[in-house]
């Protein structure tokens, strides 16, 4: 029995969570469309509350579809208490858990996963700190980047 369950539930799954990832590529290119001052200007209003809610509901449905169940103890700190939010180690796809539940902040990423076909638009919206590692002053670039972003008084979203 538990084969079958399998059998009918992994395609269930797959078809879901396709589905699910469109719909946060569509979500992502409709924010940021014709965006004023891409990648150098946060985004506000409309764009940026989009961003927060479709997203971040989407990835957790996501999960869920997945079977997991996240809960959460405690409270995450919010812009004005830590404008940057450090999370570690960043070495799975469940870092898109805690971009989930803490508002979908901005974040630091490869330069080379921005030019991912779907995931790079949906990487796009959150409007990372691109790292470059074939440019020799780039470390120097994400530093003052995030410092930047950090010190903008909560025009930029936290950077995690």
């Amino acid at each position: 029995q538990t084969v079958l369950q399998g059998i009918i539930l992994l395609p269930l799954r797959v078809i879901c969570i396709t589905f699910i990832l469109l719909l946060a590529w569509l979500s992502a290119s409709i924010a940021t469309f014709c965006q004023p001052g891409r990648g150098f200007l946060p985004l506000k209003g409309w764009r940026r509350r989009m961003i927060q809610t479709t997203l971040s509901g989407l990835t957790r449905t996501a999960y869920f579809v997945m079977g997991f169940q996240v809960k959460v103890k405690g409270k995450a700190a919010t812009l004005p208490e830590a404008p940057i939010f450090v999370a570690a180690p960043h070495s799975s796809f469940f870092d898109a858990i805690v971009c989930a539940l803490t508002g979908m902040p901005s974040i630091v990423s490869r330069a080379e996963n921005l030019s991912t076909p779907v995931f790079g638009t949906i990487l796009s919206s959150l409007q990372p700190v691109a790292v470059s590692r074939q440019d020799p002053d780039s470390r120097k670039n994400t530093v003052a980047e995030i410092t930047r972003r950090a010190l903008s008084r909560g025009q930029w979203p936290q950077v995690i």
